[in-house]
């Protein structure tokens, strides 16, 4: 990968319409975001050109993830760039570390949540479905026949998604105790259907011998 890499920088391959070509550490930097959020859009924070060099150059950060076992995609329609993680197959790295079961719960409510959204139509025409940090437990309390995390810990696990490209966390409401919610497109990415069929049938099954 050596070669693309340098023909990238050098500027032997057309850069993005309107701008130079990348330098290294703007290149790496684009590498390393993409490892470390795993979900990254056009207007996610402090990544400098990383979203726009990874559309534009998408064939080489395709070959580059795939030698580490990753599929890079590119939706232009949520302007989202993200790494889908194998589902099977033994693996080693950060992306396919085990959650533990809160985390579990959040993140399959989340998605529950985005596909409700998705169903009743109550989705922005940037791809989000907006709901509470009541509502997530609520979810957790029926859909999975859980006590949901306390309320602190829950935002602990929310900001770990937020950090994956999978929810926004907006201003608290102290009166209220509740946190309004953004779950972004990303969710899909991070809770694909055959992970989703999995979990619900654990919780079901958990579900049953508490009962």
């Amino acid at each position: 990968m050596l070669e693309p890499f340098r023909a990238i920088i050098d500027g032997d391959e057309p850069p993005p319409s309107g701008s130079k070509a990348p330098g290294e550490e703007d290149l790496i930097r684009a590498l390393q975001a993409l490892l470390k959020i795993q979900v990254v859009y056009a207007d996610t924070p402090g990544i400098g050109r990383s979203y726009e060099l990874a559309r534009h150059y998408a064939p080489f950060f395709r070959d580059y993830f795939a030698c580490l076992g990753y599929d890079f995609e590119v939706s232009h329609r949520d302007q989202m760039i993200f790494l889908r993680v194998p589902t099977d197959g033994a693996r080693h790295d950060a992306p396919a570390e085990r959650l533990r079961k809160d985390e579990t719960l959040v993140l399959l409510s989340l998605r529950l949540v985005y596909e409700e959204g998705l169903r009743d139509h109550r989705v922005t025409t940037d791809g989000i479905v907006e709901c509470t940090t009541d509502d997530i437990a609520e979810k957790i309390r029926t859909a999975a026949r859980s006590d949901p995390p306390e309320e602190t810990r829950l935002t602990d696990i929310l900001r770990l998604f937020a950090r994956k490209g999978a929810v926004k966390l907006g201003e608290r409401d102290r009166a209220e105790r509740v946190t309004p919610l953004m779950v972004l497109p990303g969710i899909a990415v991070l809770s694909p259907d055959a992970w989703m069929d999995q979990v619900q049938a654990w919780a079901a099954s958990a579900g049953d011998g508490d009962t």
